[in-house]
């Protein structure tokens, strides 16, 4: 596709805007339901999609992929004639009689970068929030997903609008087309790097951008003393870990913090947790993603190889080449000058790094850049109270991991170098939506200075109207006039 019919679609896409049809409450939820009929005529189709690009099983594709588009869309759907609605805003007694109210309108054209490792999620559940706002979209599905590409680009036209939706496939050539257009907001996820080329161009238009990126995601493991809350705390850090598309996704725990005395305890359970989900044969794992490609198993690989941090390797390490699979690897005490600690691991190597005291914890996330999310399991209620208020990151749960992303009532994001901008639920409608300030004023009561000896002291009773807004301020004020 070169950039004359790339014009020529975006062309499209304006028109269907400048229409107004996609201002439209009916336009807007038909079209969320028909991506709930797209998915729920379609299951198959992406089971077999998801389990060639990335060997997920069915299972974690219902749960990660599907379940979280089709929860979106249905709460999209019940709540979309509120969102929509006009919001009346009050306004200083000096400008009675008038009113004001704000409206929320749709920002325009929206483009939509998918990243590889949820590529359904990633892909629709952006595009629920900016169908809700009424905006025309151009979807980028990721090049490293090609099944799953293919897809989207077969039905998404299908289903949805195709004179307002589309979907543009290709490779890095076709994006850097796509970024030479002038949008009205970019959504993107993926690494920092890349990022960083997205805000570059998008500098050349002023188009606002969300960027939803990562980081080093942290887990503290405070001294938990019953034996039921460290099984349960191994179990959600397993899941948390490994669970989704191994290891690969933004929001994934990066390492652990946990003090010296109990890591060999904390070590034995993850053991005990990974042999009974996933087994202990790579070459006979279960439920368990692959790595993407061949480029990002040996760049895991090379994590492993370093002399110091092979010999922290305290669970795990093997590696089947021919099918990209690497086993859930614990690593204990890693140096923290070593890349895998300097890096996003971005798969499925866990280190663990001990400290004095779980306290420190807070003193060494800081330390760092801010993550996407910080996991802490605790029952010190001070202790969670220190690490909200003296840390920062696009989110905090507490003795569980990754749930808050399919928390329609949160706002998923992160801050500095983890991206910027937020959605999900009313903040997926807010993403792509402008408050417009609407002010309607009357012809009467017009204040004019007919004495200009009057004017100073009537400006004092003037600006303690605007302090106090008080009623009887101003009819004194109008008072004076005569």
């Amino acid at each position: 596709m070169d950039q004359v019919e790339m014009s020529i679609n975006l062309s499209e896409l304006r028109q269907s805007l400048s229409s107004g049809r996609t201002r439209d409450a009916a336009w807007r939820k038909s079209q969320l339901q028909a991506i709930l009929r797209l998915l729920n005529e379609n299951e198959d189709q992406i089971f077999q999609a998801l389990q060639h690009d990335l060997g997920k099983h069915p299972v974690e594709v219902y749960r990660d992929e599907i379940g979280v588009v089709k929860k979106s869309a249905i709460y999209a759907l019940s709540c979309i004639d509120k969102w929509m609605a006009t919001k009346n805003s009050q306004l200083p007694w000096l400008f009675f009689p008038s009113r004001a109210e704000v409206l929320p309108e749709p920002l325009g054209i929206v483009l939509i970068f998918v990243s590889w490792n949820f590529p359904i999620t990633l892909a629709l559940d952006p595009l629920v929030g900016a169908i809700s706002a009424g905006n025309t979209v151009v979807i980028k599905p990721s090049e490293l997903a090609p099944e799953t590409s293919a897809f989207l680009a077969k039905t998404i036209p299908v289903y949805l609008d195709s004179k307002a939706i589309k979907v543009v496939e290709g490779g890095v050539d076709i994006a850097g087309n796509l970024l030479q257009q002038k949008w009205d907001k970019i959504f993107f996820t993926g690494s920092a790097r890349v990022a960083r080329i997205i805000m570059a161009a998008a500098l050349n238009h002023l188009t606002p951008v969300i960027l939803e990126l990562g980081g080093k995601c942290p887990t503290i493991v405070d001294s938990l003393s019953a034996s039921l809350d460290l099984k349960v705390a191994a179990k959600r850090i397993a899941a948390g870990k490994w669970g989704a598309c191994n290891g690969q996704a933004c929001i994934a725990i990066d390492y652990i913090l946990v003090e010296h005395k109990f890591s060999s305890t904390l070590v034995e359970l993850l053991k005990k947790t990974v042999q009974r989900f996933y087994g202990e044969n790579v070459k006979s794992l279960k439920n368990l993603s692959k790595i993407v490609n061949k480029h990002h198993f040996n760049r895991l690989c090379n994590l492993m190889e370093d002399p110091a941090v092979a010999s922290s390797i305290v669970y795990g390490g093997k590696i089947d080449e021919e099918n990209l699979i690497i086993e859930p690897t614990i690593l204990l005490d890693p140096p923290l000058d070593s890349e895998i600690m300097q890096e996003e691991i971005f798969g499925p190597l866990l280190p663990i790094i001990t400290l004095d005291k779980i306290k420190d914890s807070i003193e060494f996330i800081n330390s760092r850049p801010k993550p996407l999310a910080i996991y802490a399991f605790t029952k010190d209620d001070a202790f969670k109270k220190a690490i909200v208020t003296e840390t920062s990151s696009g989110s905090v749960t507490f003795n569980d991991t990754i749930i808050q992303f399919v928390c329609d009532g949160l706002p998923f994001g992160g801050v500095g170098q983890s991206g910027f901008g937020r959605y999900h639920g009313k903040y997926s409608f807010d993403a792509f939506s402008h408050e417009k300030a609407v002010l309607h004023r009357s012809f009467h009561l017009e204040l004019g200075a007919r004495h200009p000896p009057w004017i100073d002291f009537k400006m004092k009773f003037l600006r303690l109207a605007y302090m106090y807004d008080y009623w009887g301020l101003i009819l004194l004020y109008l008072g004076l006039k005569r």
